[in-house]
């Protein structure tokens, strides 16, 4: 039950940023990306990825099976965006996105070592 939890949390710390998917102007409020700038199309593609994201962890919340990929999975995309905001020298309007990610990680290795302690090379 506990994965099931894990995996229903990290799937709902990604929806916002997905939603911006179908709803562009949420780009604009969440990260102050201009609707004209270049940059508005790869935030949405960005959205794009972060629906990806959700579909795995909703499905890992369902499918046992699906968790170790699903792990490996978020954990990528959690861990690159805080180290690349680290890299970036921590830029405080991306603080908030930061935290959130940071907050997660500690459900996603929950979720990610009951996923993988009884996998086997």
């Amino acid at each position: 039950m506990i994965e099931r939890i894990c995996w229903l949390a990290l799937m709902l710390l990604h929806v916002l940023p997905a939603l911006a998917l179908v709803r562009p102007a949420q780009l604009t409020a969440m990260y102050g990306v201009d609707p004209a700038s270049g940059i508005f199309a790869l935030m949405q593609h960005r959205a794009a990825l972060f629906c990806v994201v959700v579909v795995i962890c909703g499905w890992a919340a369902l499918r046992p099976e699906v968790r170790p990929l699903a792990s490996v999975t978020v954990g990528i995309s959690m861990i690159s965006f805080l180290t690349i905001w680290w890299a970036a020298g921590m830029p405080a309007q991306l603080r908030v996105i930061a935290l959130a990610d940071l907050a997660g990680v500690p459900v996603l290795l929950l979720a990610a070592w009951i996923a993988l302690r009884g996998q086997s090379a």
